[in-house]
C-alpha cells in the first residue's frame, strides 16, 4: 500500500519531473508459428499477435487514467524471427516483417521487436536469412525494430557476424537514405543481448520466455536531478544515498503499473526494467544528472565516475523496490534522446571515444549516434567489436545503435522526431580497422566464462 505522502510525492514526480512509465511492452512467443509455407508463417504471425495484444494498448490507456501515471509506449517483443522462420521454404524474411508490421499496426502499438538473430558463436540458415532481410525489412516496414546478438561472455565474440552487420548497417542507410537513414535507428547490434528487455530497439521475447509476458519499463532522470538538487554541497556517499531512494520510488510506480496490467491482460508479469532513459524534453536528461553532480559538462574529467556511481545506485534502489528487476536497467546514453548529450556533442566536450569509456559503467553502450554517411562498412564493425569487447570481458550488456547519415559530414545534423529525437553528426576516427574486420572467425571467451 502507498501513504498519503508517497501519493503526493509521485504526484509532484509526474507533474513537475517528468517520471513516466516509458513502456508496457508485451512479450508473445511464436515458438507454435512454424510452417514449410512462408505465407502460412506471416499469417499465423498476424494472428496470434492480434488476438494476444488485442487489449494492449486500451489496458494501457486505461490505467494511466486510473492512476494518473503517463505510459508512453505500448509495444509487443515477439520470439527472434530466425526461429520462426527457419522452418520456411524461404530466401526472406521480409514477409514476416511485413507481417509483425500490419499486426503491430493492427493493435496500435508503437513498435514491435523481434525481427532479430542470436548468432554469438555462429549462424544457422535462419540466421543467415534473417540479417540478410534486414535492409529490406527496415526499408519496407515503419514500426518494426531489429536486433542482432553477435557475442556474449559465455561465447565470445562472432567476428564473421561483426564483419557483416557492418555492411547490413550501411545498406540499411543507404535504402533509408531519403529518411536520414531512420532504419539504422530500429537496428542494434548486442553483445550479452538481454530476453526479457522492454526497451526498443533491442527488444525481443526470449527462448527462455513463458508463453506470454508482460514487461514495464520505468523512466525517470528529471526525478533524479530534482533530487540531486536538495543535497547540494554534500558528500558522495549523499549522493548515491539520494539516487538510491529515488530509484525505489520510481520503481515502486512502475511494479504497481506492471502487476495490474498483468492481471488485467490475464498474462504473467515479468520484469520492470528501470532505466533512466531520456528523452529531448529539457530536464529530461541523463546528462544533466552528471552535472548536478558536478561535471562543468557532460564528456569532461569525471563523467565515467559519476556515470558508474549513478548506474549503480539506481540498481540498487530499483532491487529494493521490486523482487523482479531485470532487462538493461540502469542509465542509458543515447545521444539523439538526451538534450544533455546532444549540447555536450554540439560544444565539443563530449566525443565517440568518451562515450564509449562511458558505456564501460552504464547499462548498455553507443547509442543512438549519427556518424558521417562516408563512415566505412569496416569501421563500423571495428566499432561494434570495440564495444563488444567491452561487453564481453565486463559480463555486461553492451550494444551499438549507429547512424551513418548518406551525405552528412561533421558539423551537420539530423533530425530524428519525437522521442528520438535530433542528433549532431559525430567525428569518428579515420584510421582503417579493414585488415583486422576482414580476418573473421571467432574471438574466444574470456577466462571469466568457465564459471560452471
Amino acid at each position: 500500500m502507498f501513504t498519503i505522502k508517497e501519493v503526493l510525492e509521485t504526484t509532484r514526480m509526474i507533474t513537475e519531473n517528468n517520471l513516466d512509465v516509458r513502456t508496457i511492452t508485451m512479450g508473445i512467443s511464436l515458438r507454435d508459428c512454424s510452417h514449410p509455407d512462408i505465407n502460412v508463417v506471416a499469417q499465423k504471425i498476424y494472428d496470434k499477435i492480434t488476438t494476444k495484444a488485442e487489449h494492449l494498448v486500451k489496458t494501457g490507456e486505461d490505467l494511466e487514467a486510473e492512476l494518473g501515471v503517463p505510459i508512453i509506449h505500448k509495444r509487443i517483443s515477439v520470439t527472434p524471427i530466425s526461429m520462426v522462420g527457419e522452418s520456411c521454404d524461404a530466401t526472406s524474411y521480409v514477409p514476416l516483417a511485413m507481417a509483425l508490421d500490419k499486426a503491430a499496426k493492427a493493435v496500435g502499438v508503437n513498435f514491435i521487436g523481434g525481427f532479430s538473430a542470436l548468432v554469438d558463436k555462429g549462424y544457422t540458415k535462419g540466421d543467415q536469412i534473417l540479417i540478410n532481410s534486414i535492409p529490406e525489412a527496415l526499408a519496407t516496414t515503419d514500426i518494426v525494430c531489429s536486433s542482432v546478438a553477435i557475442g556474449s561472455t559465455k561465447c565470445g565474440i562472432n567476428m564473421d557476424a561483426v564483419r557483416q552487420m557492418g555492411q547490413i548497417v550501411k545498406e540499411t542507410a543507404r535504402l533509408t537514405a531519403a529518411r536520414d537513414a531512420i532504419g539504422c535507428a530500429k537496428l542494434v547490434i548486442f553483445c550479452n543481448s538481454v530476453p526479457d528487455n522492454p526497451f526498443m530497439a533491442g527488444a525481443f521475447h526470449g527462448v527462455t520466455e513463458p508463453e506470454s509476458v508482460i514487461n514495464v519499463g520505468v523512466s525517470g532522470p528529471g526525478v533524479v536531478k530534482r533530487a540531486l538538487e536538495d543535497v547540494r554541497g554534500q558528500d558522495i556517499g549523499a549522493v548515491a544515498e539520494t539516487i538510491k531512494k529515488t530509484a525505489f520510488k520510481i520503481t515502486r510506480v512502475g511494479q504497481l503499473v506492471a502487476q495490474e496490467a498483468a492481471k488485467r491482460l490475464n498474462t504473467q508479469f515479468g520484469i520492470i526494467d528501470l532505466s533512466l532513459a531520456p528523452t529531448p524534453a529539457v530536464g529530461d536528461s541523463v546528462a544533466y544528472i552528471l552535472e548536478e553532480i558536478g561535471l562543468e559538462c557532460c564528456g569532461g574529467p569525471g563523467t565515467t565516475a559519476a556515470l558508474a556511481l549513478l548506474n549503480d545506485a539506481v540498481k540498487k534502489g530499483g532491487l529494493m523496490a521490486s523482487s523482479y528487476v531485470g532487462g538493461l536497467s540502469g542509465a542509458f546514453i543515447p545521444v539523439s534522446e538526451d538534450a544533455g548529450m546532444i549540447h555536450a556533442v554540439e560544444c565539443g566536450c563530449l566525443t565517440l571515444e568518451k562515450l564509449e569509456a562511458m558505456t564501460c559503467v552504464c547499462s548498455v553502450g553507443l547509442d543512438m549516434i549519427a556518424i558521417p554517411g562516408d563512415t566505412t562498412a569496416a569501421t563500423i564493425s571495428a566499432i561494434i567489436a570495440d564495444e563488444a569487447a567491452i561487453g564481453m570481458i565486463n559480463n555486461k550488456t553492451t550494444a551499438v545503435r549507429l547512424i551513418p547519415v548518406p551525405g552528412k559530414k561533421v558539423g551537420d545534423s539530423v533530425e530524428f522526431g519525437g522521442l528520438l529525437g535530433y542528433a549532431p553528426i559525430i567525428k569518428v576516427n579515420t584510421f582503417k580497422p579493414d585488415v583486422f574486420i576482414a580476418r573473421g572467425g571467432r574471438i574466444p571467451a574470456p577466462i571469466r566464462s568457465l564459471t560452471n
